[in-house]
C-alpha cells in the first residue's frame, strides 16, 4: 500500500528559518544534510522509498476557493493552524506498522510530526 507522510513543523520555527541570512541557511542546510540523507538511503534501501520533496515555505503559497460561485485567490496556506507542510515523502509499505517504521526515521518526526495518510486505491473507490 502506498502511504503519503507528511512533513510539518512548528510555524513559528517555520518563519524562523524564512529570517536567517543566505549564509545561515546554507550553513543549516549543510548540518541537517547527513541527518536526512540517512533517513533516505535507509527508506531506500528497505524499498520504501518512491519518492519526496521539500516545499517552499508557506509564505509562497496561494489558495484557491469557491466562495459565492466565484473563485478568490489568496496569498498563503490554505489552514491557519500552528503546525505548517514542509515537504512530503510516498512511500510503499506492506502494513501501517511498516508505514510508521518509515515515518520514525525522518528527521523532523522529533522535532515537528509527520502525519502518515494512505493513498487511496482504484479498487477502494466506490
Amino acid at each position: 500500500m502506498k502511504y503519503l507522510l507528511l512533513l510539518t513543523n512548528d510555524a513559528d520555527e517555520i518563519a524562523s528559518w524564512e529570517h536567517l541570512t543566505p549564509e545561515e541557511a546554507r550553513r543549516a542546510d549543510e548540518e541537517s544534510e547527513p541527518v536526512w540523507n540517512a533517513a533516505i538511503a535507509r527508506m531506500s534501501e528497505r524499498g520504501r522509498l518512491l519518492g519526496g520533496l521539500e516545499l517552499a515555505p508557506p509564505s509562497a503559497a496561494k489558495t484557491v476557493r469557491g466562495r459565492g460561485g466565484e473563485l478568490l485567490v489568496t496569498d498563503g496556506p490554505y489552514a491557519e493552524t500552528r503546525e505548517q507542510l514542509g515537504g512530503y515523502f510516498l512511500v510503499e509499505c506492506e502494513s501501517l506498522d511498516d508505514a510508521i517504521a518509515m515515518a520514525e526515521l525522518v528527521p523532523v518526526a522529533r522535532t515537528g510530526a509527520v502525519e502518515i495518510r494512505p493513498l487511496v486505491t482504484e479498487e477502494e473507490r466506490p
